[in-house]
């Protein structure tokens, strides 16, 4: 039998943190509490620590340092094909004048 992924809201990864970090209770009681397993825990405290508010953009989302870098690699390959083209460009019209 397969189970279905649970998804959790943004807001309840960081009350899940807050509450692993500001309670005198274990990060594994945490999860036990909420009904996650403790590595999400973990893995929610990492992303959050490196992210800070850009962490959990959500499924499909992403965070704007990596739209950036995606919105820049796209611009690299437009511009590296019209280099391609004037290239051959070039090669076509030095032949032909010859």
């Amino acid at each position: 039998m397969v189970q279905k992924r649970r998804k959790y809201d943004p807001e309840f990864k960081r009350e899940a943190v807050r509450l692993a970090e500001g309670s005198e209770k274990s990060a594994s009681e945490v999860a036990r509490d909420l009904g996650v397993h403790p590595n999400l825990i973990y893995k929610w405290r990492k992303a959050l620590h490196e992210g800070g508010q850009e962490a959990f953009p959500g499924q499909g989302n992403l965070t704007a340092s990596d739209e950036e870098m995606r919105r820049l690699k796209r611009e690299l390959e437009i511009v590296r094909q019209e280099r391609d083209i004037l290239k051959k460009a070039l090669v076509f019209f030095a032949e032909e004048s010859k």
